[in-house]
């Protein structure tokens, strides 16, 4: 056994067969140290052999495995399962949230080792990067990746180097120091901390682990849609509520949608990908709204909910037309909103979100309010992470009394 993850030599494999740009369409060796794609500079998406993967990756020998994201093995990055690096990630509950709405529930990512979703993708990031010899990762991050990078980095004995925005979220902050990893504070948004790692990164022989520059963070991400799947009996909700900032998981989602297809374990039913961002960051929204098939990078990007200030996404196009293709829509929540929807989520259902996650909540209930949404409908919000991380996001006035 490793880490926290059965492997048995009677353990499926891998059905990892290559890279594939999804750009211009070129096939690249699974087995090569690869970012993005060599030919036209665009996201690569790992591909499988779905109809090996199919004898064995069964509703039944599902049930029977170990829990977590890596009993999908066949459709996981990683060959060798001696080199999987976990600390328990995946098969986060889906929770009914009856005093929000009668068919709302919570995908709760909070619970993921680190307190958010980000560890799914750096569980699967890391893992490979390791099966591939790296020893050394650096990362741009608003604060959660960075904190799982330090984490599973450190789990899996590489040195780690996270760049941050200044006013990233302390406990981020501290969370990378303790395990082990070298911060650097930037004067700027997460978009000039990649430019600094994309600098830094050949020269000092480190791998950049940045959102969807590299293949297999979405892998990790896709797994709350193969999760989603077999949570509502292999069937999927009707549409799903997502915060987006570099849209990992909307992407990763809709892809893992389509290997649940091919394999025979859904239908052809998607749900409506809905993409919700902050007033002060919105160029996804901007983007669709517009028509456009780009995103723009936004101007002086600004939003407490930290994980949201994502000037730029790398994947623009992918998450564009995922939503499109979805019967999506894609809409922008003011700070007042997210702030509303916290405290009525933590007051109504018990869940203490993260920002990013409550403005899923804020997006809902205006989508109920123009019929986008409706009642009868099984909506799907994400939260994305603990509230516990954002103590200077919630403001209290207290009684105190003397004994």
């Amino acid at each position: 056994m490793t880490d926290t993850v059965a492997t048995g030599t009677n353990e499926p494999k891998s059905a990892l067969s290559h890279l594939e740009c999804t750009a211009c369409g070129r096939k690249h060796d699974a087995d090569r140290l690869l970012r993005l794609c060599p030919d036209c500079g665009k996201v690569l998406y790992a591909r499988y052999d779905l109809a090996a993967a199919r004898r064995t990756l069964t509703k039944e020998a599902l049930a029977l495995r170990p829990r977590g994201m890596w009993r999908w093995r066949e459709i996981m990055p990683v060959r060798d399962p001696a080199n999987i690096v976990s600390l328990g990630e995946g098969d986060t509950p889906l929770l009914r949230a009856p005093r929000l709405g009668k068919n709302v529930f919570v995908k709760e990512e909070g619970l993921c080792p680190t307190g958010s979703f980000k560890a799914r993708g750096i569980s699967a990031a890391v893992s490979r990067a390791r099966e591939l010899g790296v020893e050394s990762v650096a990362i741009p991050s608003a604060g959660n990746a960075a904190s799982a990078l330090a984490a599973y980095g450190a789990r899996a004995g590489m040195s780690v180097h996270a760049f941050m925005p200044v006013d990233t979220p302390l406990l981020n902050q501290k969370e990378c120091v303790v395990y082990g990893a070298k911060v650097t504070l930037v004067r700027g948004l997460i978009s000039d901390c990649a430019s600094i790692v994309r600098k830094r990164a050949e020269a000092e022989g480190w791998f950049d682990i940045s959102t969807l520059k590299e293949p297999y963070r979405a892998e990790g991400k896709k797994t709350m849609g193969l999760e989603l799947a077999e949570q509502f009996g292999w069937e999927l909700p009707d549409a799903i509520v997502y915060p987006t900032g570099g849209g990992t998981g909307i992407v990763g989602m809709w892809k893992a949608f389509a290997e649940l297809e091919e394999l025979g374990l859904i239908g052809k039913k998607r749900p409506k990908m809905i993409s919700v961002q902050a007033e002060g960051c919105a160029p996804i929204v901007r983007a669709f709204q517009r028509g456009l098939d780009h995103a723009p990078p936004w101007e002086n990007a600004t939003t407490r909910a930290s994980g949201l200030r994502v000037p730029g996404a790398v994947a623009d196009y992918l998450i564009l037309k995922t939503i499109r293709d979805s019967g999506g829509t894609a809409l922008a929540v003011s700070e007042d909103e997210i702030a509303t929807a916290l405290r009525e989520i933590a007051v109504r259902e018990g869940i203490f979100a993260a920002p990013e996650g409550a403005a899923t909540w804020a997006a809902a209930k205006r989508l109920y309010a123009d019929g986008t949404l409706r009642a009868e409908e099984q909506v799907v919000l994400f939260n994305t992470g603990t509230g516990l991380k954002y103590p200077d996001f919630v403001e209290v006035d207290l009684e105190v009394v003397d004994p």
